[in-house]
């Protein structure tokens, strides 16, 4: 498998199976118990491991989001919590649900150590949500580090995006609209929001993704052929448990 195998099968996988928690009643019911409803869990958890910044801190790190909704649930979500506490409980519902999900996985153990391999080799210059995702504690046991993994490695891909794009010449919320135009509501965007999307911006969104590669490729590179197999294999059996 070459690296460009390894990132156009992994990636796509590790987009979708690293936000599986966010949504986890188990999760939902954890902001809950903390007072949080479920976007300022979402927004001070995954924007808290920054520390105590700004809300357009936050949303220059998320990207996609309307900045103002990013603001409205920091805000409101600091009233309640501090921003790092929430970073801590949100990361350990990852941990929670990989040990709900991932115990029966085959060759668990080996994703677990490819997956740190590619962390440890990502180079985090530039990417502040990965720098500060990777640098946060993980679980001890195999399944619940694996879903933490997964959500490291998707911040890896998701920062380096954000730069892609702007060196593509896209906005962040126009490549919502092209990437995924069913979740703008969601976003807090709405239809009045929507931008000219053309061909030339399909292209453009086409390079962003070519550069986003380009930018994340050399830390899955480090990984020989029976480490990949690892990853890969244990990619497909974490997405089955999902059924």
């Amino acid at each position: 498998m070459t690296n460009d195998e390894l990132l156009a099968t992994a990636c796509p996988l590790i987009g979708t199976l690293g936000a599986a928690f966010y949504f986890a009643p188990a999760t939902l019911g954890r902001g809950g118990e903390l007072g949080l409803d479920f976007a300022q869990f979402y927004v001070m958890g995954r924007g808290g491991v920054l520390g105590d910044v700004e809300p357009v801190t936050v949303w220059s790190a998320f990207g996609y989001f309307n900045p103002a909704m990013v603001e409205g649930a920091w805000t409101a979500g600091k009233a309640i919590i501090a921003p790092r506490e929430a970073a801590r409980e949100h990361f350990a519902c990852a941990a929670a649900h990989g040990r709900a999900h991932y115990g029966s996985v085959d060759g668990i153990e080996a994703f677990v150590a490819a997956a740190e391999a590619v962390v440890a080799a990502a180079d985090p210059c530039g990417l502040s949500l990965f720098a500060a995702y990777s640098a946060e504690p993980r679980a001890d046991d195999a399944a619940g580090r694996a879903q933490q993994l997964l959500t490291v490695l998707r911040e890896h891909r998701g920062s380096a995006h954000l730069i892609a794009l702007r060196a593509a010449g896209v906005d962040s919320k126009t490549a919502h609209f092209v990437k995924r135009p069913n979740d703008v509501a969601m976003f807090g965007w709405s239809a009045d929001d929507a931008p000219e999307i053309t061909d030339a911006t399909r292209t453009a969104m086409v390079e962003a993704e070519r550069i986003t590669d380009t930018i994340v490729a050399p830390a899955f590179a480090v990984l020989d052929d029976a480490r990949r197999q690892a990853l890969v294999t244990g990619l497909n059996g974490i997405a089955a448990t999902a059924g």
